[in-house]
């Protein structure tokens, strides 16, 4: 079963949205800034597509 995230549906706040910047430009994979930030990673990928970032991707 997939991991439970108990932050269900709440709303960035300005500090996380930062720190989803920095993670970004570090060049963090989308796994290792879910982990990081409590998110999923289809949370952290929406965030991440409208803010206008790039995420780095393993190879």
């Amino acid at each position: 079963m997939a991991e439970r995230f108990e932050r269900h549906r709440q709303p960035w706040t300005q500090d996380e949205i930062q720190k989803l910047h920095l993670l970004a430009k570090k060049g963090m994979p989308l796994k290792a800034i879910a982990k990081a930030m409590t998110r999923s990673e289809e949370s952290v990928k929406d965030r991440a597509k409208a803010d206008g970032l790039a995420i780095a991707r393993l190879r």
